[in-house]
């Protein structure tokens, strides 16, 4: 058996060395003792022992160190006490019955098959070596690996990135943080691995409702279009992983990374090669639960992931940013790095590690790694800013695929990090320390019309689907808008039909042709036309409202301003890019200046704004529908003079509108007493101290009920998004035929000329009316009215004398599906109007009764082919209305 000992060398021989002392070599000391003295004599030639010989010396280096003491030659004393052993301890008698060599190999292979079972691909240690293995190595017997494994097994899955083996958990309860932060947490090695492994699960096993591998499939989409950005809604991972989706909004900086390396884990393992297309993969956590408004924002929300909405006013150009860069040292070349950079710290070498100077440095570009970066500013949307408010603005980063995501005027939902940062323009601005905070993007979303149709549920779809098989459905919608504006009908069938809109052609992606329906309201003083869109601004899904006396050209449309960050001139949207796919609502239209009003011509008709200030040469988008209001140069509107000669408008902007809305504030008895009415009824219903009855109760019955307003918004949200009428069925002879006598009628009264500009209108129109009452093509019926209301704005803009013409010659069209009621009740007001101003005329007092021969009455009811009168005596418009029948005169009688 071999001896043990410290001192085992010096039975060597050859080793041994000569001691000075007594003769047989050993120390004078008691042998009971310990390690004798260091006074003893040394050895009689140290270098034989230690060098072999002077001519194996090798000189030291003056500048080395000594690695030998002097007295390391006192260890390799012989000391026999020492070496002597307790047979208490030996086995050397015990009897053990020698093996046979066929028996020795037979145990040697059931140990390696043991070894082989414990311990493959686990890095366990064989058994009797279990002693010496950490915590680590009994990761394989819990029960979550199990479980997993056995899932695995289970579903029949095979493992796309070289199996679950190599899937490493570190901790079981990754719940139970021991009393850390969750930032702190996420960081330590152990909850890393477990949620890189949860994680990297969560993405191989998730199904759909129908068994689908719902992120198999969409990394597969992924990689077939080359893109490295891979979207994880948030609801389906907190109903598989509860505690990943505690951790991700809490500390998103700390677990992002992660999923990002599980992501690209799975997909290198599906797609071996896919690293040389996207070295990374970028995970997008989308539908965030909560949706915080900007100015909601507060320091609760730093480092958390935050979703947030608004609207894109301004974008810098896309910039590379220094990821990880690498330095060369300008005095001996040596490469110095890699550096990693952050957001918001530059790192740079102080020296030189090779020849210690302290520089200059100079970054070297080919091995120094880029991103892609990009900073935007998203502006709180119109709609949704108290009024008296301003609307808040912040600032976001975009990083790698985002960039380029978005464009000054969309309106987005952006889901990222929100982080401070140290702003030395902020602390002087404000005299002590303050941070600036940004938002680091992380998913993008645009809210355009298609977005908006997903929020619509099953049951809105039915109520739309059954509000569109009412029979008077048109009328209905027209009650509905404005319910708090007393008459109108006209303006109000205009604002319905701009509402809803006609279909947009682009053919050939070369030349756009809008489907937007642009409205102006031009009349008297006090006739609703500010309320008007007041009222459109709440109903319109996206609307932006502004003022011609606060408007400016590039208020409007665009401007260009220096950008703080890279002092580079940037665009910023004006009111017509805020409204894309939405409506702008002008106010006060002729109080702008006409270099002003001439900005938006191309708004208006190609629906773009061309920019080229600043060496920025660009074009916006600007599709939008345009209603603007204003008022007539003497205050009132004079029916003698033309509608240009009224609003002092010229005839470009003019013929831009596809419906012109004169308000005429007429004195008559009837209407003014009803429309008194109706004011102190609506008055009385909307007051604050109102009981639920009183609210209720409505002194002017209306001929046709109103629609639920949440419901018209859903309604018109679903026909704009769903319906696009075909015009195949359309009768094109009829529009045809109508706008060869409309031209040839304008140019023999002297009106406003017509172009082409009335066609289209006509068209958009009819389409407008087709998805008002979701039909997939446009029959006769929307030609018919879209003609009638086309012509109603053309005729109401002409002078009287011309406008009687005019009424006479397109008769037919004007009267269509009007009720016989309602024109004979038109009819009857002028002629008690002309009865009115006669006896004024001859009497100094008003009349208490006006009377009117039914005779005149029939012979400009025959005008419009209008010839039984008898239903009209009977009706409840006749009578609502104080007209009394008198048989024996034969003469219709109004009481005052």
């Amino acid at each position: 058996m071999p001896r043990g000992g410290r001192n085992s060398r010096s039975s060597n021989p050859s080793s041994e060395p000569e001691s000075q002392g007594n003769e047989d070599g050993r120390s004078e000391l008691d042998p009971a003792t310990s390690s004798p003295g260091r006074d003893l004599p040394p050895f009689e030639d140290e270098q034989d022992i230690i060098g072999g010989g002077d001519d194996d010396v090798v000189e030291e280096e003056e500048d080395g160190e000594d690695l030998f003491g002097d007295d390391m030659a006192n260890d390799y004393r012989p000391i026999p006490e020492l070496d002597r052993y307790d047979e208490r301890v030996l086995d050397d008698n015990s009897e053990l019955s020698a093996l046979s060599e066929g028996e020795r190999r037979a145990a040697e292979e059931e140990m390696r098959r043991r070894d082989r079972a414990e311990g493959r691909h686990t890095g366990r240690l064989p058994r009797g070596l279990e002693m010496f293995a950490d915590e680590s190595s009994e990761l394989d017997d819990r029960p979550t690996r199990r479980r997993r494994l056995a899932e695995r097994a289970a579903a029949g899955e095979e493992d796309d990135d070289g199996g679950m083996d190599d899937m490493v958990e570190s901790i079981e309860n990754l719940e139970d943080m021991k009393g850390h932060t969750v930032k702190e947490w996420v960081t330590q090695l152990g909850p890393k691995t477990e949620i890189f492994n949860r994680f990297k699960n969560f993405l191989r096993t998730h199904v759909d409702d129908k068994g689908h591998n719902t992120y198999k499939e969409k990394i597969r989409a992924m990689c077939e279009q080359n893109r490295m950005s891979l979207e994880v809604d948030y609801n389906t991972l907190a109903q598989s992983e509860q505690v990943l989706a505690f951790f991700l909004p809490e500390a998103p900086a700390e677990v992002l990374p992660i999923f990002d390396e599980a992501a690209k884990d799975i997909v290198v393992g599906m797609f071996p090669h896919y690293g040389r297309i996207h070295h990374e993969i970028r995970v997008r956590i989308t539908d965030l639960p909560i949706l915080e408004e900007i100015r909601t924002l507060r320091k609760i929300h730093i480092d958390q992931l935050i979703r947030t909405s608004g609207v894109v006013t301004s974008t810098t150009g896309v910039l590379p940013q220094l990821r990880m860069v690498k330095y060369d040292c300008a005095k001996c070349k040596y490469i110095l790095g890699p550096f990693v950079q952050s957001q918001n710290i530059e790192l740079k070498p102080s020296s030189c590690p090779e020849c210690q100077s302290t520089g200059p440095f100079t970054i070297n570009v080919a091995q120094t790694i880029f991103q892609d970066y990009q900073r935007i500013t998203i502006q709180e949307s119109p709609g949704k800013v108290n009024a008296g408010r301003l609307p808040r603005s912040k600032d976001a980063i975009l990083l790698h695929g985002l960039c380029d995501s978005c464009k000054p005027g969309d309106e987005i939902e952006i889901t990222g990090i929100y982080s401070n940062k140290f702003e030395g323009s902020l602390n002087k601005a404000n005299g002590f320390p303050v941070f600036g905070t940004v938002i680091i993007a992380n998913h993008i979303l645009k809210k355009d019309e298609k977005a908006a149709g997903k929020y619509l549920t099953d049951e809105d779809v039915k109520e739309v689907v059954k509000l569109s098989k009412e029979e008077n459905l048109a009328e209905r919608i027209m009650a509905s808008i404005g319910p708090s504006i007393y008459g109108h009908d006209d303006i109000k069938r205009a604002i319905a039909l701009s509402l809803f809109g006609g279909v947009s052609k682009n053919p050939g992606q070369k030349h756009r042709i809008r489907g937007d329906i642009n409205v102006l309201l031009c009349g008297d003083p006090g006739t609703a036309k500010s309320q008007f869109l007041k009222y459109v601004q709440q109903i319109a899904p996206r609307a932006v409202y502004t003022t011609g006396q606060g408007a400016t050209a590039v208020g409007l449309t665009a401007y260009v301003k220096r950008s703080p960050v890279t002092r580079d001139w940037t665009l910023e949207a004006g009111a017509l890019v805020l409204a894309d796919k939405g409506v702008c609502l002008i106010d006060e239209f002729d109080k702008m200046n006409d270099a002003d009003r001439t900005s938006i011509h191309e708004a208006m008709e190609q629906q773009t704004i061309s920019i080229a200030k600043a060496g920025i040469v660009t074009s916006l988008r600007a599709r939008c529908t345009i209603i603007a209001a204003a008022n007539p140069i003497g205050g009132r509107y004079d029916p003698s003079m033309t509608f240009h000669q009224n609003v002092n408008l010229s005839d470009p902007i003019l013929s831009r509108f596809d419906v012109l809305c004169v308000v005429r504030d007429s004195v008559d008895p009837i209407e003014d007493e009803r429309l008194a009415r109706f004011v102190v009824d609506s008055h009385c219903r909307h007051h604050p101290l109102a009981t639920a009855e009183e609210k209720q109760v409505k002194q002017v019955q209306q001929a046709y009920e109103s629609i639920n307003q949440d419901l018209l918004q859903k309604y018109i949200l679903y026909a704009r998004e769903k319906i696009e009428p075909k015009l195949h069925q359309m009768d094109q002879d009829k529009i045809a035929q109508l706008y060869s006598n409309l031209r040839r009628e304008s140019m023999a009264t002297g009106s406003m000329p017509i172009t082409i500009r009335h066609l289209e209108s006509i068209i958009r129109l009819s389409e407008s009316h087709a998805r008002m009452h979701l039909r997939e093509h446009v029959n006769d019926d929307d030609v018919n009215m879209a003609i009638r209301v086309m012509l109603d704005s053309f005729v109401s803009t002409q002078k009287f004398s011309v406008m009687r013409q005019m009424t006479k010659t397109f008769s037919s069209y004007l009267t269509y599906k009007k009720d016989n009621n309602e024109l004979l009740l038109f009819i009857m007001k002028q002629l008690i109007q002309e009865e009115l101003a006669f006896q004024r005329s001859r009497m100094d007092v008003e009349p208490e009764q006006v009377s009117v021969n039914v005779d005149a009455l029939k012979r400009e009811a025959a005008r419009i082919n209008i010839t039984n009168l008898t239903p009209f005596f009977k009706s409840e418009l006749f009578m609502s209305h104080n007209f009394q029948y008198d048989r024996k005169t034969n003469n219709i009688v109004l009481t005052f």
